[in-house]
């Protein structure tokens, strides 16, 4: 039993130090300019550690890199899933979501740019979380509106969400890249809102629905009886 203790305390420490050098890294990065190169030795010092011990915790550069994109993309779907919800009319909703990543994103350019260098890993694994909320909520609000769906309509939800999501996420990929950072970011917001509203009108109108952005969806909870 001591001995369950003392790993336990172990495995405690390691996660904290592990921690300390995560979040060291993000101060290196987001010290420099979006793509700006950094080293272990920058990491180390920043965290008040020698550089052997940034590595006893990881298993060479490649792994910790992922582990500094997980540890980014977590902070980014923590600010995200939070904004995929049902509240207020479907032109908020958007905006909202649309919204905050661009925010994160202006505040955070060097670590985001360094997080979406590599396509595969945390990066597709944050983008299914943001689409796979984004999913649900489309799902519910069909069965507000009483959307008669087949399957096989049902089953091009889950490309669509993630057409949406990687649209935004391309689009503010290369907005943040450029120097100057143009347009303004409240004018990229508006443009990609925009953009995300038509395409899901124009898919619920193939399937034969007419939305209204302006009209607050509590008021289909009404209409419909229903909780969302």
């Amino acid at each position: 039993m001591a001995k369950d203790g003392r790993q336990a305390r172990w495995d405690s420490h390691n996660q904290q130090r592990r921690q300390q050098i995560l979040d060291a890294a993000l101060v290196v990065i987001e010290a420099g300019r979006p793509g700006d190169e950094f080293h272990v030795q920058q990491i180390a010092v920043r965290a008040g550690l020698n550089r052997t011990v940034v590595y006893r915790h990881f298993d060479d550069r490649a792994d910790l890199d992922r582990a500094i994109r997980a540890h980014v993309l977590d902070d980014l779907t923590a600010v995200l899933i939070p904004t995929v919800s049902l509240d207020g009319t479907i032109r908020q909703i958007i905006r909202r979501i649309v919204g905050s990543y661009v925010e994160w994103v202006a505040a955070h350019p060097a670590a985001h740019t360094f997080a979406v260098q590599e396509i595969s890993g945390p990066f597709e694994q944050g983008t299914d979380r943001i689409a796979g909320a984004l999913v649900d909520v489309l799902r519910r609000a069909l069965r507000l509106v009483d959307a008669d769906l087949d399957d096989d309509e049902r089953l091009l939800l889950d490309p669509l969400a993630h057409v949406l999501v990687g649209a935004v996420f391309g689009a503010v990929r290369h907005w943040v890249a450029q120097e100057p950072r143009e347009p303004e970011a409240a004018r990229l917001v508006g443009m990609l809102s925009l953009s995300v509203w038509s395409l899901i009108d124009g898919h619920a109108r193939r399937i034969g629905l007419e939305l209204d952005p302006d009209r607050p969806i509590g008021e289909l909870f009404a209409t419909e009886g229903a909780t969302p």
